[in-house]
Formats: structure tokens, C-alpha cells, sequence
């Protein structure tokens, strides 16, 4: 399974608009020389066999640090008018801020919460209810309401 985070313009990524076009994706990655568009990911499976899955959004960004050893890639793939990684680290989802911010739009998580240009969760404060502005009155006990 995994855990997924999409670059969306959606007020939540699973809605039906506003949508990042595949073509306008795109668009992005070819100016973008740390991001290719192969069209497919590959990566090793069990008994020496390869899996491979072919989409027309789907790319790999070059510049991951980890990626230079052979350890992972970086897929980033178009889906649903969204673009989706799967289990970002940290350095994955300061890239997808940067991608987000360049196609006006935010990192979001499958649980609705924002991440930040640090690629850290956004922490939305709740809003208290304000506090009463006459202090109770210390002579009454606290059982009597009249």
C-alpha cells in the first residue's frame, strides 16, 4: 500500500476541480532539468523480474539524493488531475512544494493535512472559545446557578 501526497489545486485532492492538466504537467517537467518524463517506472520484484508500470504523467526526478545510489526513486506521477508521490521522504515533499508553488497549487496528504516549503505537516492551531470575560464570583458555591 503506502501512503500517498498529491500536488493539487483542489480544496481537497479527491475532489472534482480545479484540475492540473496532464498537458500543463507536462509542460512543467520540461523545464524543469531535475524532473524526466520516462512515461514508466520500473523497479526490481522478486525472483530477479522487473515491474513496470507505463502512464503518460509519470516521471522521475534526477536530482533525488538517493537516487544517485541505485537505493530508490523519486516517481512522481500524474493521477486524477493530481500529481501523486507515494511514501515521500522529507526531501521528496520540499521538491513537491517547490512544484506545487510553481503550478499555484499545495502538497496535500490523503488525510486532508498541508505540508509546508520544509516539507514538514502544516499544524492548523484550533480556534478556542474565548475566555468567559467576568470571573466566577468566589463568595457563591459552585452548585448554585441563581
Amino acid at each position: 500500500m503506502g501512503y500517498d501526497l498529491h500536488i493539487t489545486r483542489k480544496a481537497n485532492w479527491f475532489d472534482a476541480s480545479p484540475s492540473i492538466a496532464l498537458e500543463e504537467w507536462l509542460e512543467y517537467v520540461a523545464d524543469d532539468p531535475e524532473i524526466q518524463h520516462d512515461g514508466f517506472a520500473e523497479t526490481p520484484a522478486a525472483g530477479g523480474d522487473v515491474l513496470r508500470v507505463e502512464q503518460a504523467g509519470i516521471c522521475v526526478w534526477k536530482g533525488y539524493s538517493r537516487s544517485e545510489n541505485g537505493e530508490s526513486a523519486a516517481w512522481l506521477w500524474w493521477s486524477e488531475d493530481n500529481i501523486v508521490v507515494k511514501n515521500p521522504d522529507q526531501e521528496i515533499r520540499r521538491k513537491m512544494w517547490l512544484i506545487a508553488k510553481s503550478l499555484e497549487a499545495k502538497v496535500q496528504g490523503e488525510e486532508g493535512e498541508y505540508y509546508d516549503h520544509d516539507g514538514e505537516m502544516i499544524v492548523m492551531k484550533a480556534i478556542l472559545a474565548p475566555e468567559p470575560s467576568m470571573p466566577p464570583d468566589p463568595k457563591r458555591p459552585w452548585w448554585k446557578f441563581w
